[in-house]
């Protein structure tokens, strides 16, 4: 798998952006932890990964079964975004997700905003291929993001993240995301200046792919989406999604330290969640290291 607790990839990446979301600054510095927690990202990433289990044990009995049927992920997705997103009123929800979170029908409001995206990391982490990873975010974007591009987005993140898992390398990484998704011919140092808050996917997620390209390690990859002066915890979150399995198959990352971090900064049944979904995620796609 993915290391001890895979999902900090996308839960550190959060946390560390939080405090800079709406009080940008385009100097690259190192991390700061302090008056940073964690918001919706989070959440909802925890609510994905708790849907993929449940779903798992729904079609087959059984919690790390490998079949998992596509009607019963969708039913599972719902309920578990709305039963954690309620239990967490106040992590930053947007007004249309906040009314979804609260609606009697189960319909989606046709999003391209980025929250497809920022939730979609367990998707290419429980994946046994890639073609299932890319189908896992297509449901679960389909619940509310059922807009061709936030499905898009949640596409790219979720093959980005498997392929990193995967021990691709970041050159062959990005050459997939720039055939199959998003341009991504412009460096970080041309984004940077003009780049301003977009919650799209289109203008969010392929800047947010290009601050893991241009990494050195896991916490470089948050750094550079930091320094973008965007939407920084939801970019660090998905920069970070990918960056954790890439730079942890290669042994390079200092998971002690975010693993701390994470313990400080997030509840019990988050840990606990993540702590089951690494081991789901071995059960269905083997222990092997990638």
């Amino acid at each position: 798998m993915a290391g001890i607790y895979s999902l900090c990839g996308a839960a550190v990446g959060d946390i560390a952006g939080s405090k800079y979301e709406w009080n940008p600054d385009k100097r690259k510095k190192s991390l700061d932890f302090s008056r940073c927690r964690f918001t919706d990202d989070t959440v909802m990433t925890i609510a994905v990964a708790q849907a993929l289990m449940d779903a798992a044990e729904q079609t087959n009995g059984e919690a790390g079964g490998r079949h998992i049927d596509a009607g019963f992920l969708r039913r599972c997705l719902i309920h578990s975004m709305r039963k954690i997103g309620n239990a967490y009123p106040n992590a930053g929800y947007g007004r249309n997700f906040r009314a979804w979170l609260l609606a009697k029908t189960d319909e989606p409001y046709g999003s391209l905003a980025n929250g497809s995206a920022m939730r979609v990391s367990p998707c290419g982490l429980a994946a046994r291929t890639l073609a299932e990873a890319e189908n896992f975010a297509v449901i679960s974007a389909k619940v509310t993001h059922n807009h061709p591009e936030g499905i898009r987005g949640a596409r790219a993140v979720a093959a980005a993240v498997f392929l990193a898992k995967s021990g691709i390398s970041r050159e062959e990484i990005v050459r997939y995301i720039h055939k199959n998704y998003y341009p991504m011919n412009r460096s970080l140092r041309e984004i940077r200046p003009a780049y301003r808050f977009d919650v799209t996917c289109a203008g969010s997620v392929p800047e947010a792919i290009q601050c893991f390209a241009e990494s050195t390690s896991y916490e470089d990859a948050l750094e550079n989406a930091i320094s973008l002066g965007g939407d920084s915890d939801t970019q660090a979150a998905i920069a970070g999604s990918i960056a954790w399995p890439y730079y942890y198959r290669r042994e390079a990352v200092h998971y002690a330290l975010f693993e701390r971090i994470a313990a400080e900064k997030l509840t019990e049944e988050f840990l606990e969640t993540m702590w089951r979904f690494e081991n789901f995620c071995q059960a269905r796609c083997g222990r092997r290291r990638f």
